[in-house]
């Protein structure tokens, strides 16, 4: 067994991890018939997977620009809903205090209503 010095570290994130790909097979290509390459087993094929990577970084562009457009997404639909929930809370209070006695009228506004008693807690 050969003794290096040191590990060989394989990124784990997918874009570090394509960039490092692109340059393996970038010298593999430019070292053509010569390459060290082409004297392992037939199971990896650098002709064949060589390929896909820029459409792998292409892919990781497109999913990270759709993670930024969602996560902007998410922060308009949160400010939309705070004073939605304001505005539910407030009319759930309200009307829970003009129904008190018939709390199930409540769901004539589209509230869901549990009458079932609670379980009692359990002690230590």
């Amino acid at each position: 067994m050969a003794n290096t010095r040191g590990r060989v570290l394989i990124p784990t994130n997918p874009e570090d991890k394509l960039k490092l790909a692109d340059k393996v097979f970038a010298k593999h290509q430019q070292d053509g018939n010569s390459s060290e390459l082409n004297n392992m087993d037939s199971d990896y094929d650098w002709l064949k997977v060589g390929p896909t990577i820029k459409q792998g970084q292409e892919l990781h562009k497109k999913a990270e620009a759709l993670k930024g457009e969602m996560e902007k997404t998410y922060r308009l639909r949160d400010a939309i809903l705070k004073p939605i929930d304001f505005h539910l809370t407030g009319t759930a209070n309200y009307l829970k205090g003009k129904y008190s006695k018939k709390p199930k009228m409540m769901s004539d506004w589209g509230f869901e209503i549990d009458d079932s008693p609670k379980a009692p807690k359990k002690k230590p």
